[in-house]
C-alpha cells in the first residue's frame, strides 16, 4: 500500500476515475470454445483484463506416481503474458505471485469438480492473462470456470471470483488496477453460487466486521450478474454448435437428393 501522501485522487463527485459507481461492476464478456484443441476453454474480457482459459483432462497422470488412485488431480497454471502489462506484470517465467495465484486457484476447483468420478487421472487448467488490469486472479477463475464446463467436467457448481475493497471510507466492488495499487484495502473472493460457500478470500488491507460482512453481500450480489455471463456464454456456445450440425445435415442431405 503506498503511503497517504503518494496516493492518487481515485474518486471525484462519488465517481471512480473510469467513471463507475462504487458497487459497479466492469463490462465482463464471455466466449466459449475458442481453443479447439483444448477439452474445454474460455476466453473472456473484464473491463481491460483479457483472459484465455484452457482445459484438457481428465488424462492419465504424468508423472504416474503423481496420480491418486482414489481420485482425480488438478493441475492450475495462471501466468501472465510477457506483453500483459507493465513494470512486475510483464515479467517472463514463473514468479511468487503467479505460483501463489495457481495455487489458490486449484484449491478452489478441488471444492467443487468431481474428482472422484475419475480416480487416477489429471485435470490441467490453463490461465493466460493477455492483457492485464486489476483483478486478473478473479477474472482468471471467473474463465477456467466455464473453461471446464466446456469441457465437460462434472462439478457440483461454476464457480466465479471478484475483488472487493476501500478507498478512504468509502467500500468498492471489482477493483482495477490503480484501485488495487492505490486502496486501502483489496479483498478478492470466489463464491460458489449454489451454495453461497466462500472458496477462496484474502485480503491485502484492513476492514471492520461489518464492512467484511457488506463487501461478502455485494459480491455475492454481483455475481448474478457475472454466473448469467458465464452460462450465457456456455448456451452460445452449444445453440451454434448444434446450428452448425443441423446444418450440415441438410448440407449432406442435399447433396445425397
Amino acid at each position: 500500500m503506498a503511503s497517504a501522501k503518494n496516493k492518487p485522487e481515485l474518486l471525484k463527485n462519488g465517481k471512480r476515475l473510469d467513471g463507475r459507481d462504487l458497487m459497479e461492476l466492469r463490462p465482463i464478456r464471455i466466449e466459449a470454445g475458442v481453443i479447439k484443441n483444448a477439452d474445454g476453454s474460455a476466453y473472456l474480457e473484464w473491463g481491460n483484463n483479457r483472459v484465455i482459459a484452457a482445459v484438457y483432462g481428465p488424462m492419465e497422470a504424468q508423472p504416474k506416481h503423481s496420480a491418486d488412485p482414489a481420485r482425480a488431480v488438478i493441475k492450475c497454471r495462471y501466468q501472465m503474458a510477457p506483453f500483459s502489462g507493465l513494470a512486475d506484470h510483464g515479467r517472463t517465467g514463473p514468479n511468487r505471485r503467479a505460483t501463489e495465484i495457481s495455487k489458490v486457484t486449484r484449491e478452489a476447483f478441488e471444492n467443487v469438480v468431481l474428482l472422484n468420478e475419475f480416480p487416477g487421472t489429471e485435470i490441467n487448467v490453463y490461465i493466460e492473462i493477455l492483457q492485464s488490469d486489476g483483478g486478473t486472479r478473479a477474472a482468471g477463475i471467473t474463465a477456467a470456470s466455464v473453461a471446464l464446463a466446456n469441457a465437460g467436467i462434472p462439478m457440483k457448481d461454476m464457480i466465479y471470483a471478484v475483488s472487493f475493497g476501500k478507498i478512504g471510507d468509502k467500500l468498492i466492488l471489482d477493483l482495477n488496477m490503480l484501485e488495487d495499487n492505490y486502496s486501502d484495502c483489496d479483498m478478492p473472493m470466489a463464491i460458489s453460487p449454489k451454495s453461497g460457500d466462500i472458496l477462496l478470500l484474502q485480503m491485502d488491507g484492513n476492514l471492520t466486521m461489518e464492512e467484511l460482512k457488506t463487501g461478502i453481500q455485494q459480491v455475492i450480489n454481483a455475481g448474478k450478474t457475472i454466473s448469467a455471463a458465464q452460462q450465457d456464454a456456455l448456451k452460445r456456445f452449444y445453440t451454434e454448435k448444434q446450428q452448425a450440425g443441423s446444418g450440415e445435415g441438410r448440407s449432406e442431405a442435399e447433396t445425397t437428393g
